[in-house]
């Protein structure tokens, strides 16, 4: 799901910068002197964005302002949480880790997880192993993707995945728990044709 979110903000993040890159050059050649392209709503040098024709044609209708308000406000609401949805770190960047000493010490988030992915890789019949660390600093959550062979069981996967990789990387950070979130994948052979 996340490579879909991925390129759906992409996509929309383009479409946004080009139409915005399309009106704001437009607006500056016309303000510049350069002739108004023929799609453009105004057609000169010193036309306004409103006139007081159409800033006063709604004047009597109670409803339009509120309307116009209204939506504007929503569009910018959805905005803002669309701008919140992209800024936050999915990913863990640091982990505290208990010394023991009364001090304490902090571990990079990647470094644990690749740590972990190339422990779990390394595992019978894994073909492949990703590791994403989430949660917060003191209480790290994991999630594991893992791509096996086609002869390797499941659940054999799973058990040496929580006693080995996972217990490792929750001794080695001092962490009380470490919960997992593991999606385990078979891998897929292409049909030869034998002759």
């Amino acid at each position: 799901m996340r490579p879909v979110r991925t390129t759906v903000n992409r996509v929309l993040l383009a479409l946004v910068g080009i139409v915005l890159l399309v009106l704001g050059g437009s607006v500056l050649a016309v303000g510049l002197g350069a002739p108004a392209p023929s799609w453009w709503i105004h057609h000169g040098r010193r036309d306004v964005l409103l006139s007081d024709a159409e800033r006063t044609r709604w004047r009597d209708t109670g409803w339009w302002w509120p309307v116009v308000l209204a939506a504007l406000a929503v569009l910018l609401l959805l905005a803002l949480w669309w701008l919140a949805a992209v800024l936050r770190r999915r990913r863990l960047g640091e982990i505290l880790v208990d010394t023991g000493d009364g001090e304490g010490a902090v571990l990079r988030g990647r470094a644990l997880e690749s740590a972990l992915a190339d422990e779990a890789g390394r595992r019978d019949g894994v073909e492949r192993a990703q590791v994403r660390l989430t949660g917060r600093r003191r209480a790290p959550r994991s999630r594991v993707r893992l791509v096996l062979a086609p002869d390797l069981d499941p659940a054999t996967a799973l058990h040496d995945l929580t006693t080995g990789p996972l217990a490792h990387a929750r001794e080695a950070a001092g962490l009380a728990a470490l919960p997992a979130e593991v999606r385990l994948k078979g891998v897929r052979h292409r049909a030869e044709r034998v002759t």
